[in-house]
């Protein structure tokens, strides 16, 4: 009897990558992610997602650190804020952002995962204080870092932050999560022919003026050579499919 033929699986067939691509990683989010439909503060079911989500790439056996923005909340009192001299308005700001990390901190205890809050601001009554030392060791031990507080300096955006934080942390790539699924030609929420760019180099982000983050950001990264990747945390699994190598997202390298 003639032994039965077997199909052939397509060679074009893509193995699904079951190991992280990634071994550390800093994830910014935007304050307004954790709004969610909401125009401002916190939506719990938001932020429960997301920490679960962050959970399952912990469980991938990679280390997390995570800098936080404050924009929900700095949106709430934005309208009395007008005409305030920029640097006070900034320091309102990184006092938002220790808000969002400490609810963001409760929410990680209440999934079972461990994290510590670190502030560039000195509030030890509610976080430590930025020390890189110990935010390595803490990294190397899996548990997760939330820095709060931006640079601690005026002037400077959460954005720029995460660049340096990402740099002293040794990361191998900074995940820029956003409401948009990567870095288009233009607003795709405005242009419905605008295109999705699978790649970029830092360079083409800042002479074309994408929006990717700011310039100060951008150049820290390119001169740094680190990668940084825009993908949106509203996509259901987004983030694990990043750190496990898939094609979503904007890779922005040099």
């Amino acid at each position: 009897m003639n032994a039965p033929i077997l199909a052939a699986a397509p060679a074009t067939a893509a193995v699904p990558r079951t190991e992280p691509a990634y071994k550390r990683i800093l994830l910014k989010l935007s304050g307004e992610a954790l709004m969610g439909e909401d125009p401002y503060g916190i939506n719990r079911a938001v932020i429960d997602r997301i920490v679960a989500e962050i959970g399952e790439v912990v469980r991938l056996g990679v280390q997390v650190a995570v800098v936080i923005g404050g924009g929900n909340i700095f949106r709430g009192v934005a309208p009395g804020a007008a005409g305030m001299d920029r640097a006070t308005a900034d320091y309102m700001g990184m006092l938002a952002t220790l808000m969002n990390a400490l609810a963001l901190q409760d929410a990680m205890r209440r999934a079972g995962l461990v994290s510590r809050v670190q502030s560039a601001l000195s509030i030890e009554q509610v976080a430590e204080p930025y020390i890189r030392g110990k935010a390595l060791r803490y990294l190397e031990e899996n548990k997760i870092v939330i820095f709060a507080a931006g640079t601690g300096n005026p002037f400077f955006t959460t954005d720029t932050a995460a660049a340096l934080r990402g740099r002293e942390m040794g990361v191998d790539i900074v995940l820029k999560a956003t409401k948009v699924d990567g870095v288009y030609t233009s607003d795709p929420r405005k242009d419905p022919g605008a295109k999705r760019y699978p790649s970029l180099t830092f360079d083409e982000a800042i002479v074309k003026n994408l929006k990717v983050m700011d310039a100060t950001a951008l150049a820290l990264c390119r001169d740094q050579n680190m990668l940084l990747k825009v993908f949106s945390i509203f996509v259901p699994g987004a983030l694990k499919r990043v750190v496990l190598g898939a094609d979503e997202g904007t890779l922005v390298h040099c």
